[in-house]
C-alpha cells in the first residue's frame, strides 16, 4: 500500500496538500447546487472507487486482487479513520474559525 500520511507529519510533500485542496475545491463547488451530505457521499464513493482502482492497478490478476482484498480494506479503513479523527479534532479546536458558529456550544 502507499505511504501513511498524517496531518501532523512534517514530511508530507506539498503536492499531497495541493492534490487534496483541488479535490476539496471541486466538492465545495458542488455544494453550491447540492447539500453537503450529498456531496460528502459522492466524495466518499469516489475515494472508494479510486482506491479500488489503486489496488487493481497493483495486482497482477483478479485472483491476486481477491487475495489482497481484506488487507486493502483494513489499510484504507485505518487510514480514513486516522485522517477523520485528525480533521475532527482540528475542527473542534478551530470551530468558530471554520464554521459560521460562535463558540463551542
Amino acid at each position: 500500500m502507499s505511504k501513511d500520511y498524517s496531518m501532523s507529519d512534517n514530511g508530507v510533500p506539498q503536492e499531497f496538500w495541493d492534490r487534496a485542496d483541488e479535490v476539496i475545491a471541486v466538492a465545495n463547488k458542488q455544494v453550491g447546487g447540492e447539500s453537503i451530505g450529498k456531496v460528502s457521499s459522492s466524495l466518499l464513493y469516489a475515494a472508494a472507487r479510486f482506491n479500488s482502482f489503486n489496488v487493481a492497478n497493483s495486482a497482477d490478476s483478479a485472483e491476486d486482487m481477491k487475495a489482497d482484498k481484506e488487507e486493502a480494506i483494513e489499510y484504507f479503513t485505518n487510514q480514513y479513520r486516522k485522517m477523520l479523527e485528525e480533521n475532527l479534532d482540528d475542527y473542534i479546536e478551530n470551530f468558530p474559525d471554520y464554521t459560521n458558529h460562535e463558540g463551542n456550544s
